[in-house]
């Protein structure tokens, strides 16, 4: 990727937009992401992966297990690839890959509305009337935009009920970092991967779609030249991007035809499973941010029969995916999180399911700069607090800002070494050797 130039520093943007969402406390995670932009030895050579667990995934089902209990439930821990980490008997692919992942056991977070949740973990910050904050994949999109790429820097798959209606994803960095949606909510049901207007309609040639594009440009040059400013930057930038996409080339990243149906079926044939397999290859093709949704996981009643089925689909796309990662040489480069936007209760409801808990939860990261075979933070034996390392948003942001640069957060406040010095690959002067 070609590093772009802003009219201003990055870094001095973002610390200022931070300075102002100062109520915030912990604004600090972003300083990281900035300076990292600012600075061409120090940009990040990692793609972000998120799968993202609408509803809110039971951690006690999951990756923190409390089979001695009363709140465990009936799922039994299995061992992984490293030794005395236990995960779901039904995460069983997942468990050979525990050592290149890490599990932190100890998130602790204040809300517990799904949408305000939401916008909290992807975010960074507590929802604010005043402002509309940018999710992370659109901060990662503007600070590392390439503008002669064909694809996105931001793609989400089957984002249904990931983002709410007035509230727009990119926040005051404008649509043009909002990020391209494939697969709406029928498609969703459907199991269907597509991008919306991406073809041509029928009878119209590459060549004709481009003499129409030049047609219209010089018939609206005089009115967008008298009108400069962001909202014609964004319907500039909307042709633009529209047309990179129409490209045979662009088009071939989402055309999972062209893999075999040993492959597809490999990942599984859920709408899930063929998100993983379309985020592997948009990786493939150094997309920077792709997110990929499994919904369900609102457990109120019958939790354990949904975890199970659910458990299933992932397990099988996500394990296939680091796989495949593996194999091409991409694990490394690539920076994976697993999470919702809270946890489950320990206990169990009398409709046999689980509710919200933001109180204490698990996220897990693994590949990039992230040392496997990890465990950070305890919850107690019942599951209902946090017995060690509590991590808050904040932190789990900046570390996945770290991972991605690769470099040293010596320079940083404390709340960017709260989970840094367990889970990086190298030490902090190997890090920083690296980008000197």
């Amino acid at each position: 990727m070609q590093h772009t130039t802003a009219t201003f520093s990055r870094r001095r943007w973002l610390t200022t937009t931070a300075a102002l969402a100062g109520a915030t406390a912990s604004y600090s995670w972003l300083s990281r992401l900035a300076a990292a932009a600012d600075d061409d030895k120090q940009r990040p050579k990692r793609s972000c992966l998120l799968l993202w667990m609408n509803g809110g995934p039971s951690q006690t089902d999951t990756f923190d297990l409390k089979p001695d209990h009363a709140n465990g439930g009936p799922f039994r821990p299995i061992a992984t690839s490293v030794p005395g980490i236990t995960v779901s008997e039904h995460l069983s692919g997942m468990a050979k890959w525990m050592h290149r992942l890490a599990v932190v056991r100890s998130m602790s977070t204040k809300e517990g509305d799904h949408a305000r949740a939401r916008d909290h973990l992807r975010t960074g910050y507590l929802p604010q009337a005043s402002i509309q904050f940018p999710v992370f994949g659109s901060l990662v999109s503007q600070q590392w935009t390439d503008r002669d790429a064909d694809l996105p820097n931001y793609v989400s798959i089957f984002p249904r009920g990931l983002f709410r209606a007035g509230s727009p994803a990119a926040g005051f960095l404008g649509p043009q970092h909002a990020p391209l949606l494939v697969g709406g909510t029928a498609d969703a049901e459907a199991g269907k991967l597509q991008v919306e207007n991406l073809s041509l309609p029928d009878g119209i040639s590459l060549d004709q779609q481009q003499r129409r594009r030049e047609l219209l440009a010089r018939m609206e040059a005089d009115f967008l030249n008298q009108r400069l400013g962001p909202a014609v930057d964004s319907h500039r930038g909307a042709y633009a991007r529209s047309a990179k996409l129409m490209s045979r080339e662009a088009a071939a990243a989402f055309d999972l035809e062209q893999e075999t149906a040993a492959t597809r079926e490999r990942y599984g044939t859920t709408a899930f499973g063929q998100g993983c397999l379309l985020a592997r290859r948009l990786i493939e093709r150094r997309v920077p941010f792709v997110e990929v949704t499994l919904g369900g996981w609102d457990t109120h009643a019958d939790n354990f029969p949904a975890v199970q089925k659910l458990s299933g689909v992932l397990d099988r796309a996500w394990s296939s995916l680091m796989h495949d990662l593996h194999e091409r040489g991409l694990l490394d480069s690539t920076v994976i999180v697993w999470m919702g936007e809270f946890g489950r209760t320990p206990g169990i409801n009398p409709q046999a399911g689980r509710d919200h808990y933001p109180k204490a939860w698990s996220v897990v990261l693994g590949g990039g700069g992230i040392k496997g075979g990890t465990v950070i933070g305890r919850t107690s034996a019942s599951g209902l607090e946090v017995e060690d390392h509590p991590v808050a948003t904040p932190d789990l942001l900046a570390t996945v800002c770290l991972a991605l640069v690769a470099c040293s957060p010596k320079a940083g406040p404390a709340a960017m070494r709260v989970l840094w010095p367990h889970l990086a690959r190298r030490t902090f002067h190997e890090a920083e050797a690296a980008h000197t």
